[in-house]
């Protein structure tokens, strides 16, 4: 099997695409239309309602030697974290690229990704029918803004070959160029040496045509029978990875993409700490399923199981984690005497559950969501209504900071109520921006063994750590176990979880913090009398732009700026623009806060009164358990923290 995932900018035609992709491989007897709201893969009631591709779908069809999984993943930036999920197990991608629009800035950012993923790409022209399209320069600025990589192999669809693409098909195989200056080359040493060029993400194939018409799609699946190739096992033993989860009646349900090996019904496997017996297989098609009794390599399949979250992968006993980047956070607001607090929480959770991005929070002052956009509001409200019954509105937006540190800094956490016992040493180091959390580990297994070692990784990984300066999230730093100790005969799982939570808040009050702020990327189309006016807004807000290019009617403005200074522009920017300027924003990277003093005072946090996150350790004495204060931890620990030398052995935990 060959999963090929589509993907595309607002508005590219990617739905219509993909109906019309399934039409002509036997799937459906007739296309769907958006505006019809009966189109096969967005299976949802809103997705149907608003016209736009909120969670990916698949199906299934052979395309010649293969069996194709064509996996629709959305295209609203506020979505697309359901988008990047699928890219983990994607073996092929088609990037379509609307005619008339050309290259958005969400297209570079969908080619950054793929980029990433080492996918490799077709490229499909989309709406070539009409009139104000140019597909010659789409290409060629397809080889400018993308890679100078991409092949225009327009003419393959024709059912020939321009000499202009035979030539650069020669340039990426010595024995096809010498087959075709001797006059020997063939077709099929064409499309072998194109196969193999697409595979290695040396070639970039570009085909066109129009979704609406149904205009070049039979060609299109034509040329895919010959690229696409099936992806080999990479091994006998089991492995699969999560990637997307939802909820079918109130059971959770994981799709999966089978890594190796085989799985069969009722099958023993190893999910983290976790022993699962699996209790049935889904194969999806739409949103209906057939079950199966085993699958094998290379397989999307579905199993009703609670114990798999997304990115999680069978077969490994940590829990790989996705960096979920939303730029803004919100207050749920809700009406207490009807819903209680805990009931509310349960159902984001399952939501959170299904779209990592809306990480849900719960403190002293409410519920906060940290979501992507506006649009991703609208769907939770509805989400919340349609499933749960529960009517919600949001607060005022605002950007969501990050927190980390300047240099590395040792935490302890020691937990020792009655009959309960563990000590954790962690160190946390910084690491470069974008980097998230990892996981080291010095420790021998001599002085702590391997399975409390592994649970530890666990805990660190299992949850969004808080900051001491307003509270915000954690990210780019190591957390490196440096020691532990455990109780032979009082040690429970959750006494590492009280340890190494204790550890890292221990560690933040002694740090050196430093507040993030998100900056976004964006791309502005405004009318090319207002480019001059326009770009002074934007660099009298320290926006980083590039070169605009000018044309005669509207110009197109790149660049980035800090989130919090262009969220509140946005709107006066609809007001100078008169409703003509339009903007493509997303998040890029984040930056040391350019105002931090400022926010930290606006927000006002307090972690000595978290109730969350402690940073005090729990000692016993007599019989009972005391409380002290983080500050005087070090005093109290059980255990020296050994100091990591420069050629220190790392444990590897797997």
């Amino acid at each position: 099997m060959a999963v090929v995932g589509v993907l595309a900018h607002v508005d590219a035609g990617k739905t219509t695409f993909s109906e019309q992709i399934l039409y002509h491989a036997g799937v459906l007897r007739q296309p769907g239309r958006v505006d019809h709201q009966n189109t096969f893969l967005d299976t949802e009631v809103m997705e149907k309602e608003r016209g736009i591709t909120i969670f990916s779908g698949q199906a299934f069809f052979s395309l010649g030697h293969a069996v194709c999984c064509w996996l629709d993943t959305p295209g609203h930036v506020d979505f697309s974290e359901e988008m990047e999920h699928s890219l983990s197990v994607m073996d092929y991608a088609v990037l379509i690229v609307s005619c008339p629009d050309g290259i958005q800035s969400h297209t570079e950012t969908l080619w950054s990704l793929l980029r990433h993923w080492k996918v490799p790409v077709i490229l499909f022209l989309n709406k070539c029918d009409r009139d104000d399209g140019d597909p010659d320069r789409i290409i060629q600025d397809m080889k400018k803004q993308l890679s100078a990589d991409v092949l225009d192999c327009r003419s393959l669809q024709a059912g020939c070959i321009s000499s202009g693409c035979m030539e650069d098909l020669c340039a990426l195989d010595e024995q096809l160029m010498n087959a075709y200056l001797e006059g020997n080359a063939d077709e099929e040493m064409m499309w072998t040496t194109l196969a193999d060029s697409l595979a290695r993400r040396e070639v970039f194939p570009v085909l066109a045509g129009s979704a609406l018409t149904g205009d070049g799609i039979d060609s299109f699946l034509n040329c895919m029978k010959r690229l696409i190739r099936e992806k080999p096992s990479d091994g006998a033993r089991f492995m699969a990875q999560c990637y997307q989860v939802r909820h079918d009646n109130g059971q959770k349900i994981c799709f999966i993409r089978i890594l190796s090996g085989t799985l069969q019904v009722r099958d023993t496997v190893r999910i983290g700490e976790s022993n699962v017996k699996i209790p049935e297989i889904r194969m999806y098609q739409g949103e209906k399923y057939s079950v199966v009794s085993s699958a094998g390599a290379g397989t999307l399949a579905a199993l009703p199981i609670r114990e798999m979250r997304i990115g999680d992968v069978i077969g490994q006993t940590d829990r790989p984690s996705y960096q979920v980047s939303p730029m803004m956070v919100s207050t749920v607001e809700y009406d207490q005497s009807r819903i209680s607090p805990h009931l509310m929480m349960q159902a984001l959770r399952v939501l959170e559950e299904e779209n990592p991005s809306i990480q849900v929070e719960n403190n002293e002052k409410g519920i906060h969501l940290h979501i992507m956009g506006p649009m991703q509001m609208d769907i939770l409200r509805d989400q919340m209504l349609r499933r749960f019954g529960y009517s919600i509105t949001f607060g005022p937006l605002r950007v969501l900071y990050h927190e980390t540190i300047a240099s590395p800094v040792v935490g302890i956490g020691h937990y020792e109520p009655l009959r309960h016992y563990a000590e954790v040493h962690l160190r946390l180091v910084p690491l470069p921006r974008g980097s998230g959390i990892r996981f080291r580990s010095w420790c021998s297994v001599d002085n702590l063994s391997l399975n409390w070692q592994r649970l530890i990784r666990t805990h660190v990984m299992e949850k969004s750590h808080r900051g001491v300066l307003t509270g915000s999230p954690l990210t780019d730093v190591s957390v490196e176990l440096l020691c532990g100790k455990d109780h032979l005969k009082h040690t429970e799982g959750g006494d590492f979880r009280q340890a190494t939570y204790r550890a890292i808040r221990n560690a933040l009050m002694q740090a050196d913090s430093v507040l993030l702020e998100p900056v976004c990327r964006f791309e502005i189309r405004v009318p090319s009398a207002m480019l001059g006016s326009v770009s002074a807004e934007l660099m009298a807000m320290h926006a980083v732009l590039k070169a605009p290019e000018a044309g005669d009617r509207s110009s197109v403005i790149r660049g980035c700026a800090f989130y919090s200074l262009f969220a509140p522009w946005q709107a006066r920017f609809m007001m100078m623009t008169h409703g003509k300027g339009s903007m493509v924003v997303s998040s890029d990277h984040e930056e040391n806060c350019h105002n931090q003093k400022e926010i930290v005072e606006m927000m006002g946090y307090r972690p000595l009164s978290d109730p969350e996150d402690t940073p005090d350790s729990v000692f016993c004495r007599h019989g009972a358990g005391y409380n002290v204060p983080w500050e005087h931890v070090r005093e109290h620990a059980h255990l020296e923290t050994p100091e990591v030398l420069p050629d220190a052995a790392e444990t590897k935990l797997d």
